[in-house]
């Protein structure tokens, strides 16, 4: 076997990525989009701009990255069936990761909630905190996040069975929900009167409903990614 036959070789099942810059890219544009975060809520005035700039940036990076992995698992054929076995463990540990993770949130709010401490004033909420009534915006927000497992699990459904134009009307009715759930939860920040730093009530409200929110407009992007590869297959063809 002459030296050019064997470095055109590859006696393993797996891809090799090829040297890429948006992983430097995206590390550099999320250190900045969370610098930028932290001092917007320490009150620093030029911080907020820096920080619209660091979210264009970080939706730059990664748009060019999904271009390439979409790409590579389409045109070029490098997602071979070991390659998606180790996709599909990844995510299977990343479901793991945050159904733990989601569980030390719940564990904190239960622990306040049925043993509030002294310097809280011995009940829940805390003194002096107006909790967010669950049958206002909560409860619509409830309803849209049902509704948008409804329209996914039924673009699923015709997309197994070969119904492509209900798949796609699924999947933009889905995209549809998410993009007025996120609407939504931003309103209810606005809105709420204490902040991240009104005791552990603020804290839990905040970080749970805030890690829940990004943890959906990720399949969001997702299926906005689902929606790109159809167009590169042309499924209605």
């Amino acid at each position: 076997m002459t030296n050019l036959v064997r470095s055109n070789f590859q006696a393993h099942p797996f891809h090799l990525v090829s040297p890429s810059p948006w992983p430097i890219f995206t590390c550099i544009s999320l250190l900045a989009l969370t610098t930028s975060g932290v001092l917007t809520m320490h009150g620093f005035s030029f911080a907020q701009d820096f920080l619209y700039m660091a979210l264009l940036l970080v939706i730059f990076t990664m748009s060019f990255w999904f271009r390439d992995v979409i790409s590579e698992a389409t045109y070029l054929g490098n997602h071979t069936l070991a390659v998606q076995r180790g996709i599909n463990m990844g995510i299977a540990l990343f479901i793991i990761s945050e159904a733990l993770f989601f569980l030390a949130i719940f564990w904190t709010f239960f622990h306040s909630a049925l043993s509030p401490a002294a310097e809280m004033g011995a009940q829940w909420p805390p003194k002096g905190i107006d909790s967010v009534n669950p049958f206002e915006l909560p409860l619509l927000n409830t309803v849209i996040l049902l509704s948008s497992g409804f329209t996914v699990t039924y673009a699923h459904h015709s997309l197994i069975q070969g119904n492509r134009s209900g798949a796609l009307y699924g999947i933009v009715l889905t995209v549809m929900l998410a993009l007025i759930f996120t609407g939504l939860q931003g309103l209810e920040y606005t809105v709420s009167s204490f902040t991240l730093s009104d005791s552990t009530y603020g804290s839990c409200f905040y970080f749970g409903t805030g890690f829940h929110g990004l943890n959906y407009v990720a399949p969001y992007i997702i299926i906005c990614l689902f929606l790109k590869t159809k167009k590169i297959y042309n499924i209605e063809s």
